[in-house]
């Protein structure tokens, strides 16, 4: 049975449900002491989950309705389903507690049950306390109110005593505060127009990465300083400039005194100098271009 019966059939299922509720409660009572009683209760209970059932898919789409309302405010990777999920067992609830006699309209009563079901798995799913929330939240506010006011950025002191706060407790607010900022690396940044969307983790920066055009620059150096050099001299620029190693090191490596490798590195540095002034113009130029 969908939405398309009429008002009429849906107060009908109503009224057979609740008439079976009323049976179904008391042969639940009487089950355990009772095995007729108990055989019974197990076919009102099927009974009644089928007019439940019933119910339920036609008032389904109050329960998309609301989660589409609340999931229209929440971040990306909250999925619309698990909002639904949880306005179910709202509507479930609602379901079972509402009473005929009152004259109140099913819709209206089921309403802030739904919404009331997403809310508390909402919070149920957040690892921040409410009242962090809450204090985050009013010291942002206080924050954008003076800016609109003093026309500039406020300092803390001033956000304090708009709040009313001293600084111990500004300091501890916005400290909390940044526990309140994090989201999901699978967060949607911005829809893209193939298949896969870029999402937070696509754009964080790798700091522990090598920088690719600082290492094309770093070899280019190293070609450059190194061009038109014996072995020996280019293994001691190399290891002296780029693996960092010391004059004493660098002999050890190559079987030279330390002296000499002193003497070989002032000679080659003596050599690049000149080999650079005559470039300079050139490079100049290259620069300007």
């Amino acid at each position: 049975m969908t939405r398309t019966e009429s008002k009429r059939d849906i107060k009908e299922v109503w009224i057979e449900y609740k008439s079976v509720r009323v049976q179904y409660d008391k042969l639940e009572t009487e089950a355990p002491q009772d095995p007729a009683a108990a055989k019974k209760f197990e076919q009102i209970k099927v009974v009644s989950e089928s007019l439940r059932n019933i119910i339920m898919e036609h008032y389904l789409h109050l329960v998309r309705y609301n989660a589409e309302r609340i999931h229209h405010k929440l971040p990306d990777e909250v999925e619309l389903d698990d909002l639904m999920s949880s306005g179910i067992f709202g509507l479930m609830d609602a379901i079972e507690a509402f009473d005929m006699e009152r004259g109140v309209k099913f819709e209206t009563y089921c309403a802030p049950r739904i919404r009331g079901a997403i809310l508390d798995e909402l919070r149920s799913m957040d690892w921040v306390p409410r009242l962090v929330r809450s204090r985050a939240h009013k010291m942002d506010s206080t924050t954008k109110q003076l800016e609109v006011e003093l026309g500039r950025a406020p300092t803390s002191p001033e956000i304090a005593g708009r709040l009313n706060i001293s600084m111990d407790e500004l300091k501890k607010i916005e400290k909390d505060a940044n526990a309140v900022g994090v989201v999901s690396l699978s967060r949607k940044w911005f829809e893209t127009d193939s298949n896969k969307d870029v999402r937070e983790i696509d754009i964080l920066e790798d700091k522990r990465g090598v920088d690719p055009v600082r290492e094309i620059q770093r070899k280019d150096l190293k070609d450059m300083m190194t061009r038109g050099l014996s072995r020996a001299e280019r293994l001691i620029i190399i290891l002296y400039y780029f693996e960092e190693m010391t004059m004493k090191e660098i002999g050890t490596t190559l079987d030279l005194s330390e002296s000499r490798v002193s003497q070989m590195h002032s000679s080659i540095i003596a050599r690049l100098r000149a080999q650079m002034g005559d470039r300079r113009k050139e490079l100049q130029q290259v620069a300007v271009g």
